[in-house]
């Protein structure tokens, strides 16, 4: 119609959360809802890095373009939906090599993120402790350290002979070498923390706690979970973790003592979630924190009850405790979230592992069930023993504080008679000391 103005989107004008394009290329060979399940999980990824989806895109190739990693006419197709949106950031859903990158970038004409890229960056908000920012901060440099580029590189001083001399150190060449000093220091920060954790679990080895570590996909409720077991009540007591309804809410292992129903007490360890796609560069900079897992006596392994894709999400979790080494903990199996699932959901994940405890840390319910489960597992290690004491055998008596946890204690006559719950390795040095 003649005088009809085409209407545009307009871009905002504030602060406002960053729109952000999503691109999901997948091999048409896997296809499936697992690849909706993984873009709608790089949705919630951005939504946790304080952006907004403003639209997205998926392309199912047979295989991938080395240098776009999609077709040309689809990076044209990105582009043109990045403009139209106003989206100044394009986030894929795969890794992407420096090349695809800088290919990317140059053809869309924004911001182009790739996934282990915008997974860094949450954890970079998330980390609190000095060991979780060195751990980020080494993973970081050693994404971007390939990442580097630069112009003029016939230029660079590096190739050396004569008539190679260029006009000095190029900023690249300055940069690297910062950059691979700033990671040697930060490994061996990393290294004093590593000695440091592994002096004080030595330390806890020599006090007999059992120790449980709550192990699951990121937001499966792990630190809820951790905070309903410590009795943890309103926002803001002492001991509370945080807890929130986000992706990687926490990334430092927190470890609290819980009361066990039979006596006694052993400690249990909130640890970082995993996800899918998890880069290798966490797992190799997490691997000190990681390792509060291998050295625990029992795991909790937390479903997510609300996840539309539980099987895949448990692989995941499976697939780094295997390249932990952690595979073979004993472990109880609970679903989170109970109090939101339906009765027919109920009974098909009841149906598909009768073993599986149904538990909320909203309610409670099943929780109980959980403490009584976990200390049967323990029950295989840590050994309960009652134990007479002898009058004049205050040596022993202490022997028996130190190598033991007791759980009762009473006096019967002359002897002091002790409940005890004990390593099996333990007991077996004991009963020899018992019978002198």
């Amino acid at each position: 119609m003649k005088g009809a103005k085409t209407s545009r989107p307009t871009r905002a004008t504030g602060p406002g959360p960053e729109k952000v394009v999503l691109v999901g290329v997948f091999k048409k060979a896997a296809g499936g809802a697992a690849d909706e399940v993984s873009l709608s999980e790089l949705g919630r990824l951005v939504e946790t890095a304080g952006g907004v989806v403003a639209g997205s895109l998926v392309q199912r190739v047979d295989r991938y373009n080395p240098a776009s990693l999609m077709g040309p006419g689809k990076v044209d197709e990105v582009a043109a939906l990045a403009r139209n949106l106003g989206a100044r950031t394009v986030v894929v859903d795969e890794d992407l090599s420096p090349a695809q990158q800088l290919t990317l970038e140059d053809r869309v004409g924004a911001k182009v993120v790739d996934r282990t890229r915008l997974i860094l960056d949450i954890f970079a908000r998330r980390a609190r402790t000095r060991e979780g920012e060195l751990q980020i901060e080494l993973a970081q440099l050693s994404y971007m350290m390939p990442r580097l580029t630069g112009s003029w590189r016939q230029f660079s001083q590096q190739v050396g002979g004569i008539g190679t001399r260029g006009p000095g150190e190029r900023k690249l060449e300055y940069e690297r070498r910062h950059m691979a000093r700033r990671i040697d220091h930060i490994k061996g920060q990393l290294e004093k923390a590593r000695t440091a954790r592994e002096v004080q679990r030595r330390r806890r080895e020599t006090v007999p706690v059992p120790s449980v570590a709550i192990i699951g996909y990121t937001n499966a409720g792990k630190s809820s979970l951790l905070n309903r077991l410590v009795g943890a009540g309103a926002v803001g007591r002492p001991g509370e973790v945080y807890a929130d309804d986000k992706l990687f809410a926490t990334l430092d292992a927190t470890t609290r003592r819980v009361a066990l129903p039979g006596g006694g007490w052993c400690v249990f360890t909130d640890t970082v979630g995993f996800i899918q796609k998890l880069p290798t560069t966490l797992v190799a900079a997490f691997r000190s924190t990681l390792e509060e897992t291998v050295h625990a006596d029992c795991h909790i392994l937390l479903e997510d009850g609300l996840a539309p894709d539980p099987g895949a999400q448990k692989a995941t979790v499976d697939k780094v405790l295997a390249e932990l080494g952690a595979s073979g903990i004993p472990r109880v199996t609970a679903v989170s979230k109970a109090d939101a699932i339906g009765d027919d959901a109920r009974r098909r994940l009841c149906a598909a592992d009768p073993e599986r405890i149904l538990l909320s840390a909203k309610t409670g319910e099943g929780v109980a069930d959980a403490l009584a489960r976990v200390q049967q597992v323990l029950g295989h290690r840590w050994l309960l023993r009652e134990v007479r004491v002898p009058p004049g055998r205050s040596a022993l008596l202490g022997e028996l504080h130190r190598s033991a946890m007791v759980v009762g204690r009473d006096v019967e006559g002359d002897s002091v008679v002790l409940r005890l719950r004990v390593t099996a390795e333990n007991w077996d040095r004991l009963r020899a000391k018992l019978s002198d």
